[in-house]
C-alpha cells in the first residue's frame, strides 16, 4: 500500500475540462434523516473530496433516481434548484441516490496532461497505446461520463446497497448505517460484470475536515475492501478507459473515461 498522505480539503470551481481531472461524487446535506422528512444532496465536482456544488439541470445528466427496496423514484426539481436533490422519501430503509450525467468532451493540447491522467488512475499503458494506435499527439479528444451512486439511511436504514444498472458502477456490500465499523467490502462492475485487478482510490474525510487518500485493489471477483471509522465520511472513486476506433482519429474523440463513485458516512 502507498503511504498515506493528508490533505486539507479545499473549494474548486472549475468545471469543462478541469473538472474531468476531478471526481464527481453525491454529497448529501444529511447522510441519516426521519422518514417523510426531506433527504437533501449536492451535486459536486472537485479533487480531494472538496469541490464545488452544481444546480439540478436535466440537461446535464441522462438519470436522477432515488432507489429503494420497493421502487425506483426519478429525482424531481427546477431548472437551477441548489441542493440538486430535495425530496422527501416516503420508504424506510436504505436508499441509494443514482445519476448518470450526459457525455462530455475534453481536448488535450497534448500528451503531457494525458499522461499525468493515465498514470493517476493507474493507465499507464494507455500513452503507448495512443502511439502504437497512430493517434494525433496534440489537440486529441476524449468522451467521458460519469456514473455517482450515494447511500443514506431514512428511519431505521436497514436493507442492502444493489445493482442499479449503470454502465460502471460501485455496489457496497455492507450497510454503513447497520453494519458495525471496520472491514467495508466494495463491488466494482463494468456492463455488470465485475471488474478484477483495478484500482480504487478512497477518500477518508474524518469529523474535523482532514482528508486521508488511500489506493486499494480489487480481487479476482472485483472485490475491493478497506477499513472504516465511525463519524468519516467516505468517497470511493473507481475510473475505466476505453479506446474508442470509429471515425476520424483527428475529429473522433480517442478515448472514453467512464467515472463510478460511491459516498457514504459510517454513524
Amino acid at each position: 500500500m502507498l503511504p498515506r498522505r493528508f490533505f486539507t480539503v479545499v473549494a474548486v470551481t472549475l468545471w469543462a475540462s478541469v473538472a474531468h481531472a476531478h471526481e464527481f461524487w453525491i454529497s448529501p446535506e444529511a447522510y441519516v434523516t426521519q422518514k417523510d422528512a426531506k433527504v437533501q444532496a449536492q451535486l459536486r465536482v472537485g479533487e480531494k473530496f472538496g469541490g464545488a456544488s452544481y444546480a439540478f439541470n436535466p440537461n446535464r445528466f441522462e438519470r436522477f433516481d432515488l432507489v429503494t427496496a420497493e421502487r425506483t423514484q426519478p429525482v424531481t426539481g427546477r431548472l437551477g434548484n441548489t441542493p440538486a436533490l430535495s425530496m422527501v422519501i416516503a420508504d424506510e430503509g436504505l436508499v441509494t441516490i443514482v445519476h448518470e450525467t450526459s457525455d462530455n468532451l475534453l481536448t488535450y493540447k497534448g500528451l503531457e496532461k494525458f499522461t499525468k491522467f493515465a498514470k493517476h488512475k493507474d493507465f499507464e499503458w494507455a500513452v503507448q497505446s495512443h502511439v502504437d494506435r497512430g493517434l494525433p499527439t496534440e489537440r486529441f479528444t476524449e468522451r467521458y461520463r460519469r456514473y455517482a451512486k450515494s447511500l443514506v439511511a431514512v428511519g431505521h436504514g436497514q436493507g442492502a446497497d444493489q445493482e442499479v444498472g449503470l454502465k460502471t458502477e460501485i455496489v457496497a456490500l455492507n450497510n454503513p448505517y447497520t453494519d458495525p465499523a471496520g472491514t467495508f467490502r466494495v463491488k466494482v462492475l463494468m456492463d455488470g460484470a465485475p471488474r478484477a485487478d483495478v484500482q480504487i482510490e478512497l477518500f477518508d474525510k474524518a469529523p474535523d475536515g482532514e482528508v486521508e487518500i488511500t489506493l486499494h485493489r480489487t480481487d479476482a471477483q472485483g472485490v475491493g475492501s478497506f477499513e472504516v471509522l465511525s463519524g468519516h465520511e467516505y468517497l470511493v472513486d473507481a475510473v475505466a478507459l476505453l479506446p474508442l476506433e470509429e471515425g476520424d482519429p483527428a475529429t473522433t474523440p480517442a478515448w472514453l473515461s467512464i467515472w463510478a463513485s460511491l459516498t457514504f458516512m459510517v454513524p
